[in-house]
């Protein structure tokens, strides 16, 4: 839905706003706390600081405290149980987004309101004007693997779901995009559907009906990429026999889904004859994408962070076609887009919009020591390049100086606003003693192991940590999935080699000292993340916001037994014997 574009979309014009507003950074940044706090002045919250009407950064740094989550989390569940006097916001709350949840267990609730609506669209407006003068599009369609996740009523009886849920279900957000020309694939009823599984099926085969129109591929995140061509590897055959009759396979069971389908789907022999013959002469599915989709110009979706670990993987089913980083949002809010669209995944940036939230800094040096004082972050236009610093930001839907807990670093500036690029989450640590490994510790370890594999033409399908420390010493376990059968000779080395590349001091020195024990390597069986993900599900996630857990929390219990449970091999260390 994100490849819509508006009629007389003018895209040079959204590109030149951008230009002004980024300019003059600094200001808007001001203007845009003062908003916040005016609108929400009188609330119950912000009353207890003693602002008294003013709307200085000064004094809203001075006197408002820097908060977790876990902070406002009784304020939060007010709302969630129906308290509508002005707790948190001015206006009232429209509905509760939920956060993933998938590496401690157990979803976040996340305030949500028209202006995050607002935010989204500005972002996706502005991405888009970026993408387009890099990548045009004609007239043709996307392929784009959305889905729904399940929506409740709270306590109070607001909606609750994803954030990409709320906001593709937001009644403004729909009515922008039916005045929008470049369509999505897939009937709204495959999108919305209320079985993963079915709605998967049925976007695949609403591309390969579209197969010459097909100009984007797309998902919220790459994962969902991979997994949907990972999928079309094992149902391309019903696919194609579909295609052929006309008739929609008997898996698809959801009335509505299979109403919306049968207006797409007629006989197509010659079609179902050139799929079979693309797949079938297919080496190792090498290029999948462009072979099924001859006319695609990119593939888009969040491709860093945890996502980065399958970019080998997409690039091998996307040939030569150019992967394209989406924006940086999450569950509390959009923060910055990428401007610079031709960049590689890897080095991909974010320039922040200065308008839709007030943003802070808190340097990782300082962090880490525990100076969390009011006055120890810096402003939007204060940061040094080449630093790190954790996002603390203010937006519209009640949160106040909150730290969304993600690690940036400063690579640059458009104009005067700064271009972070995503580190890693600051609470994902693999940490027993004076350790600390972060995610992309993890994923730098596990690509050094993985490299033992490429002689045995095997490869690691996806992957987790977890640290028990119900063994003394405590140790480090790393779940791994693999494409294939691998040697004991060959994952013995792979669980030493792991061991010795998590590099940051305080590991080695305890290793050495036996105040670390031995990294234990366990093999799941073939299907097991597959299993996370329909677990996420089941919990009422969307499967395009899936994100695999790199580190699985003590308190999440179930993700641990699904783990556990499908272990078929297992490996302890002897890097440092």
């Amino acid at each position: 839905m994100m490849e819509y574009i508006e009629k007389k979309f003018d895209v040079e014009q959204v590109i030149e706003d951008f230009e002004l507003m980024t300019k003059d950074a600094g200001r808007i940044q001001e203007e845009t706390l003062g908003k916040i706090l005016k609108e929400n002045e009188g609330t119950e919250y912000m009353k207890q600081w003693g602002l008294n009407g003013r709307t200085d950064v000064e004094t809203f740094k001075a006197c408002v405290p820097i908060v977790s989550h876990n902070d406002l989390n009784p304020y939060i569940q007010r709302i969630v149980d129906g308290d509508l006097s002005p707790i948190l916001t001015g206006k009232p709350i429209q509905a509760i987004s939920l956060s993933s949840g998938t590496t401690q267990g157990k979803p976040k609730f996340v305030p949500f309101n028209d202006v995050l609506v607002n935010s989204a669209m500005q972002t996706f407006k502005l991405s888009f004007a970026f993408r387009n003068r890099e990548f045009p599009i004609g007239n043709g369609k996307a392929l784009h693997f959305f889905y729904s996740s399940k929506q409740f009523k709270t306590k109070g009886g607001l909606a609750a779901g994803t954030a990409s849920t709320n906001v593709f279900r937001n009644a403004q957000f729909q009515k922008t995009v039916k005045a929008m020309s470049t369509p999505v694939c897939s009937p709204d009823e495959v999108t919305f559907g209320p079985d993963f599984q079915q709605s998967l099926y049925c976007h695949l085969l609403c591309g390969l009906i579209f197969r010459n129109e097909v100009q984007v591929v797309s998902s919220m995140f790459a994962h969902s990429i991979v997994h949907a061509f990972q999928s079309f590897e094992q149902i391309w055959e019903a696919l194609v026999v579909d295609i052929r009759e006309g008739d929609l396979s008997s898996r698809v069971t959801v009335p509505s889904i299979r109403l919306a389908m049968s207006k797409l789907l007629k006989p197509d022999p010659e079609l179902a004859e050139t799929i079979y013959i693309k797949c079938s002469s297919l080496s190792n599915w090498y290029g999948l994408i462009p072979e099924l989709f001859p006319n695609t110009k990119y593939i888009h979706g969040v491709m860093t962070g945890s996502m980065e670990p399958y970019l080998k993987k997409l690039r091998h089913y996307a040939g030569e076609l150019p992967l394209l980083s989406a924006d940086y949002c999450s569950s509390e809010g959009c923060i910055g887009v990428n401007v610079n669209p031709k960049l590689p995944p890897e080095m991909v940036t974010y320039a922040v919009l200065p308008n839709i939230a007030y943003f802070e800094f808190l340097p990782l040096k300082e962090n880490l020591i525990g100076m969390e004082q009011a006055n120890s972050t810096v402003g939007l236009t204060e940061v040094k390049l080449g630093e790190e610093y954790e996002i603390v930001f203010t937006n519209f839907a009640g949160l106040y100086r909150y730290r969304l807990g993600d690690v940036v670093k400063i690579k640059g500036f458009h104009n005067g606003t700064p271009e972070l690029q995503f580190v890693c989450r600051k609470d994902l640590l693999l940490s027993i003693n004076i350790d600390k490994n972060t995610e992309k510790d993890l994923q730098l370890a596990v690509e050094a192991a993985g490299k033992h594999l490429v002689d045995e033409i095997l490869e690691v399908v996806d992957f987790t940590s977890h640290v028990n420390i119900s063994a003394d010493p405590g140790h480090y376990v790393i779940f791994w999935e693999l494409s294939g059968e691998a040697t004991d000779e060959i994952l013995q080395e792979c669980c030493n080699c792991l061991d010795k590349s998590f590099l940051d001091a305080g590991y080695v020195s305890s290793r050495k000292v036996n105040a670390i024990g031995a990294l234990e390597l366990r093999i799941v069986k073939k299907g097991t993340f597959h299993k996370i993900l329909d677990h996420f599900v089941g919990l009422g996630g969307a499967a395009s916001q899936f994100k695999t857990p790199r580190c699985v929390g003590p308190k999440n219990s179930s993700l641990i037994e699904i783990l556990s449970s499908n272990v078929v091999k297992s490996y302890s260390s002897t890097a440092f014997c």
